[in-house]
């Protein structure tokens, strides 16, 4: 049941994050956005830690691998997520991101000798084949001699990113380092480099005092980061990073409901089909699952 509950809590929220992210794009530059989105989510979860009591602090020796995460998953992920949706639609982004079930149970035989399961590849076709359908537009609209290409580099740097930093994580839960606080310190690393990274690239640190840029940058900060990410971390320590990955393939699934009802998103027969390899793979993927 608890893992029922973190799976479902990570899908509802990551997907319902499709519909505030456009808010966060435009005015204010990608870096600063990514910069404030964890610098909110860490404060968030920092002052929770202090009122509950929690211990805040990890031990140095183990403090590096925390700075990789943070680096990994709260910076540079989002930061080239972000960088890829100006050259290419975010669905075209979504079928890119599912490929990250594959990278993850490569990346994990790869550093931790986990043997890859037929059973979970044979899942993550069925998901990246369910994402192809339910985007078929954009998919279909990709076009080698417009400048989409480099939206598909940017997203697959992305997907590379988020598995590396989930790397980091598996490291991190396998020293029995609090989820919560670690969580809090990722973010404030995030938070560092996108500023730095800012900086660098010579980016106004603007703010934009609009009601859609506020509430979805609170939202992003609080649910999408502070919420989803103690869960997701939670999830990835009890089925493993490829199993926990999957979250990752029924997000346009939300997404598209969300749309459905507030843009009046028309269902297709190819979307539709998309749902059914994606349920299939969902099954496949987290049954008969193995403690490690």
């Amino acid at each position: 049941m608890r893992v029922i509950i973190l799976y479902t809590t990570v899908v509802l929220i990551w997907g319902s994050t499709w519909s505030a992210i456009p808010f966060q794009l435009g005015v204010v530059a990608e870096e600063v956005s990514v910069a404030y989105r964890f610098a909110l989510g860490s404060l968030a979860l920092f002052i929770y830690a202090a009122l509950s009591g929690r211990q805040i602090l990890i031990p140095l020796k183990q403090y590096g691998t925390v700075i990789v995460m943070g680096t990994l998953m709260f910076s540079a992920n989002y930061l080239f997520t972000y960088y890829s949706i100006n050259y290419v639609t975010s669905g075209l982004v979504a079928v890119l991101f599912s490929f990250i079930v594959v990278s993850n149970a490569i990346l994990e035989q790869l550093f931790f000798g986990r043997k890859l399961e037929r059973r979970l590849i044979l899942a993550s076709a069925c998901g990246v084949a369910g994402i192809t359908c339910m985007f078929w537009p954009e998919v279909t609209s990709f076009d080698l001699a417009d400048r989409s290409l480099y939206g598909v580099a940017l997203a697959a740097i992305a997907v590379l990113f988020a598995s590396l930093g989930n790397m980091a994580a598996i490291v991190n839960t396998g020293r029995q380092l609090p989820v919560l606080v670690v969580n809090a310190h990722g973010m404030a690393w995030g938070a560092l480099m996108s500023t730095l990274v800012a900086l660098a690239l010579g980016r106004e640190f603007t703010f934009l005092a609009e009601p859609g840029y506020i509430l979805s940058l609170a939202y992003l900060a609080i649910f999408g980061s502070a919420v989803a990410f103690g869960c997701y971390l939670a999830l990835l320590r009890q089925i493993g990073s490829a199993r926990a990955a999957y979250t990752s393939v029924l997000f346009p699934i939300v997404a598209l409901l969300i749309s459905t009802f507030v843009e009046g998103y028309k269902w297709s027969p190819m979307a539709v089909t998309g749902i059914v390899f994606i349920v299939a793979g969902n099954w496949l993927a987290l049954t008969r699952i193995k403690r490690n």
